[in-house]
């Protein structure tokens, strides 16, 4: 991959900058990813916090209650509502960014996934590491 990804929000307010590659790239079944994608799953591109820098714009946060009980701390833009990023309190050290931002999304190669028991049924899952629900 390149070491270096910049993404950013819908209307541009947002601009950020990731040093180095991801630790992992996942997708997540849940019902929380669904109704935020607004698809089949979510995706998340996973880095470490201190490899991502916010070039421009500051986002707005709120915390919901992900599938597993367990808070998450979600980055949106205040002027279009783009997802950036969220952060899930029990993976100390990460952010989760949402992937369809970065601006080349040509790298993206998913490596396990996470709630199948949670997809849709019509949906082929690809033959990659997979947990039913949240394994850690």
């Amino acid at each position: 991959m390149n070491d270096v990804h910049e993404g950013g929000c819908q209307c541009g307010v947002i601009r950020y900058r990731i040093q180095g590659d991801p630790v992992r790239v996942g997708i997540c079944h849940c019902k929380e990813c669904q109704r935020q994608s607004g698809s089949a799953f979510g995706m998340s591109f996973i880095v470490r916090k201190e490899a991502f820098e916010l070039l421009s714009g500051k986002p707005k946060t709120f915390t919901r209650t992900s599938e597993s009980g367990r808070p998450v701390v979600c980055a949106f833009c205040p002027e279009c509502g783009t997802r950036i990023y969220h952060e899930a309190r029990w993976l100390a050290g990460v952010l989760n960014i949402k992937p369809g931002t970065l601006d080349d999304t040509s790298c993206l190669q998913p490596t396990g996934q996470v709630w199948t028991s949670r997809k849709q049924s019509w949906l082929k899952l690809p033959e990659i590491r997979s947990f039913e629900t949240q394994p850690f």
